[in-house]
């Protein structure tokens, strides 16, 4: 079967249109598999693409984030497949940090104080957050209160905007310790975006997985083969799969890993997050 295999993608910077057009290169060229790209502004229009059965845009897998992944997986009665992930995205964490020397260095010590979070929809800046923090005797608006910056809603934290919100206002007091991602607090420390020893990282979660293409329900099964093999033969070694590789920031692809989103399943679960929007 040769049929086209259309994949979306959220756009949420400028580098996304790059990164497809280095994959759709590799797809045709290569792999020799008929790959196209549709962008889209947020997740939840992707998602609605990935489950719609009549409508248009329609697509057949989705390069989802994880509250994405598992949107699709529960608003498909678990239909939609998971088919690959980023090796990166196994085992983030989220961490609280706050200002070194502050009234905050260890996680009881956000009692009673403000928390700063990231977008509402980001697994690892604030769903988590939140419900790692319950299993810590630690409640949303009972014993702590919380500084939220919901910028770029829709896009699932990625843009990490929301996180640069998050690091500012731990500095400048209006919160006493912020939850971010690893991988954005390792970026602080790598490109010293920080002064060198100005925050403290205090806390740091329990580990999650992050990103997930997701297959549409009825997506023949031998095209979503095909598909994962071609992911599976990109080579870092390879100069021209590594260019791709590195801007989407990984060095290969890998079959799911599904324990890593029990965690976030339970959270978007009790936060309300699979309460599907009306048409």
């Amino acid at each position: 079967m040769n049929r086209t295999i259309w994949v979306g993608a959220v756009a949420y910077d400028p580098k996304v249109v790059s990164i497809w057009e280095g994959m759709r290169r590799y797809f045709h060229e290569e792999a020799h598999l008929p790959v196209e790209v549709v962008l889209f502004l947020s997740y939840e229009a992707q998602v609605s693409a990935l489950l719609t059965e009549s409508g248009a845009p329609q697509i057949d897998i989705a390069w989802n984030t994880n509250l994405a992944y598992l949107q699709a997986d529960v608003w498909s009665a678990q239909r939609c497949r998971p088919v690959a992930m980023r090796d990166s995205d196994v085992g983030w964490s989220t961490k609280i940090v706050a200002v070194s020397g502050g009234p905050v260095s260890r996680l009881d010590d956000v009692r009673n104080r403000t928390l700063a979070l990231g977008s509402c929809d980001s697994g690892h800046a604030a769903i988590l957050p939140v419900h790692f923090l319950e299993s810590e005797k630690l409640i949303e608006g009972r014993d702590y209160h919380t500084l939220r910056f919901n910028s770029d809603v829709g896009k699932h934290g990625d843009t990490g905007a929301s996180e640069v919100d998050v690091v500012r206002a731990v500095l400048d007091g209006r919160a006493e310790a912020g939850a971010i991602g690893s991988p954005f607090w390792n970026t602080l420390r790598a490109q010293r975006l920080v002064p060198e020893g100005a925050l403290t990282e205090i806390w740091t979660s329990p580990p999650y997985n992050h990103c997930m293409f997701t297959a549409r329900p009825d997506l023949d099964l031998e095209l979503e083969r095909r598909f994962a093999e071609a992911l599976f033969g990109m080579s870092y070694d390879n100069p021209s799969h590594r260019t791709v590789l590195e801007a989407e920031g990984l060095r290969r692809w890998v079959a799911p890993q599904l324990d890593g989103y029990r965690a976030l399943r339970d959270a978007a679960t009790r936060q309300g997050f699979f309460e599907r929007p009306r048409a």
